[in-house]
């Protein structure tokens, strides 16, 4: 059976690769990157499983949302039944995309997503529209060589994945939290490695810190009548520096295995060179190890800025852009790892390693709510850059791997 299964995947390449340029040139850009939102791809999405697939069971569950010109941003659901229906292996991808960015470093247009030395690119072909197309194609062979999964398969496509999942999966999972049980297997194909052998099942808290340091402008010839907001805001950031030691552990599970406590953005302060700033603002990205809280460092934080206010004579209001705390792992021997890690074994024969990371994905939402996740892909790991593109053998495994799990017992 799983030779016709997988010889059927493989015939299905061409048609793959045409369905991921078709969905590329209908971009699904949010209103927070200044597109209309997902909805002209959903539909079209809805009318390719009807027309390739069937749709057994449908619900739709639209977001209302103002700022696109449809009023929705669309989270689809598609169900399959199987032999046993008392549990559901669920593949969640995500409909839209990043923006394309400057179109210079691009080899070519990035909604016309074109072929080359066994690739393909184009904005979105791996985020996350590799995974999306292997699962459909996957249960696309199980409907055509009429074979019927072992579990109900449900195939989820959300929106709003790139800019915070409000109104996505989150929305979804507040609304219909009685589609997903605590026994189903549920798979967030949206990060990985380029042999397949990695499956995520952690992820650490995240906390975004804004600091808007407060001094006195001046002329840069007399600094004395001024105090110097830059050379404040520089001494916190070296202080800053001491997170490293002070939260130290390590868990081997991660990679890395530490927190992190990184300076990132900056703001312009003076437009000229000899003006002293009287105000310099700056951010810091803390990925923290589930062990800690985030209290414990942003106490410690705040500590550091009284420390640097007392000596630079300066304000220092400290903001949060975002603050998650970690959500429970998936455990390492939970029925949805061990099967996708027997079926990833078994089709692609590399040995599969469970990690945390320290990105956030949206199997956080999932775990939050007590459901068992698992993060997995074959990818190059190019989402959001330039020339983004897979290796299209990839997408064909993928689907290989998707059809064995939806039939092992």
């Amino acid at each position: 059976m799983k030779e016709r299964l997988f010889s059927k995947i493989e015939s299905y390449k061409d048609e793959m690769i045409d369905l991921q340029k078709k969905i590329t040139s209908i971009p699904a850009l949010g209103p927070a990157n200044g597109g209309d939102g997902e909805l002209e791809r959903a539909k079209f999405l809805k009318k390719w499983i009807e027309d390739n697939i069937g749709i057994e069971e449908f619900i739709e569950v639209n977001a209302p949302d103002d700022r696109v010109s449809s009023g929705i941003r669309p989270n689809y659901v598609f169900l399959y039944s199987g032999k046993n229906n008392s549990k559901t292996i669920w593949i969640m991808t995500h409909m839209d995309i990043v923006p394309a960015g400057d179109l210079s470093k691009w080899s070519g247009d990035p909604f016309k997503a074109w072929e080359k030395d066994g690739k393909l690119y184009g904005r979105g072909v791996e985020d996350n529209q590799q995974e999306m197309v292997a699962s459909l194609f996957a249960l696309k062979a199980l409907k055509e060589l009429k074979i019927k999964p072992e579990y109900r398969v449900g195939i989820v496509l959300v929106s709003d994945e790139e800019t915070g999942s409000k109104y996505g999966i989150s929305y979804l999972l507040d609304r219909r939290a009685d589609l997903f049980k605590k026994d189903d297997l549920i798979i967030v194909p949206d990060a990985g490695s380029p042999d397949g052998s990695l499956i995520e099942v952690a992820e650490k808290s995240i906390l975004w810190f804004k600091f808007k340091v407060t001094g006195k402008q001046t002329h840069a010839s007399t600094p004395e009548q001024g105090i110097n907001a830059n050379r404040a805001a520089s001494k916190m950031i070296v202080e800053l520096d001491s997170l490293y030691e002070l939260f130290n552990r390590k868990d081997e599970l991660f990679e890395p295995p530490i927190s992190t406590f990184e300076p990132t953005k900056r703001e312009s302060n003076v437009p000229n060179i000899n003006t002293i700033p009287g105000e310099d603002v700056f951010y810091m990205d803390c990925r923290v190890l589930p062990s800690y809280s985030l209290s414990e460092i942003k106490e410690k934080v705040g500590d550091i800025a009284k420390e640097i206010e007392k000596n630079f004579n300066v304000k220092i209001e400290i903001s949060y852009v975002q603050e998650e705390e970690a959500a429970p792992p998936t455990p390492p021997d939970s029925e949805v790892v061990k099967k996708l890690s027997e079926s990833v074994e078994e089709v692609l024969g590399v040995k599969t390693k469970v990690i945390g990371i320290g990105g956030g994905t949206v199997a956080a939402e999932f775990r939050k709510r007590g459901l068992y996740a698992a993060v997995w892909a074959t990818q190059e790991e190019l989402a959001h850059e330039p020339d983004e593109y897979i290796i299209i053998d990839n997408m064909v495994k993928d689907a290989k791997v998707y059809a064995n799990l939806f039939i092992k017992r």
